[in-house]
Parts: C-alpha cells; sequence; structure tokens
C-alpha cells in the first residue's frame, strides 16, 4: 500500500496495488458518508478488484499523521 498527497488541492490516493496501469480502472464507485467535507471513489479493475481509493478532502477524512507521511503527488 502506498499513499500520495496533494496538499494544494486536498487530494490523497492510496494505492492498493503496485502499479495502476492506464485504463486498468474500468469502474469508480462513489462512496458516501466519509465526512461532510470528504469525497470518496473507488477505483476497481474490470473483475472487481479493489484498486486504490481517492479522497478529495482528504484532510477532513485521513489522521493528519497519515497525510504528513505521505509522498507528495505531483
Amino acid at each position: 500500500m502506498h499513499i500520495t498527497y496533494d496538499r494544494e488541492n486536498d487530494t490523497a490516493y492510496v494505492y492498493l496495488v503496485a502499479h495502476i496501469a492506464d485504463g486498468a480502472a474500468a469502474r469508480q464507485v462513489v462512496v458516501d458518508g466519509i465526512g461532510a467535507d470528504a469525497d470518496v471513489i473507488l477505483d476497481v479493475d474490470a473483475e472487481g478488484r479493489l484498486l486504490g481509493i481517492e479522497l478529495i478532502g482528504a484532510r477532513s477524512a485521513l489522521p493528519a499523521e497519515l497525510l504528513e507521511q505521505s509522498s507528495s503527488a505531483g
């Protein structure tokens, strides 16, 4: 698992696999109920396996310590 965090846009991505090839995420599922200020999108491959999790408004959904330890996106 690997996490990237874009501080400027307050978005984080949690990679559940080592690499996600272009087009591998065949479907995106939006999850409600995480928090008022966070949107969560699950990236799923054609076989239904979860590849990664995108969090928009990450500061409201993830612990600050986790975001501080993540690598910068960009």
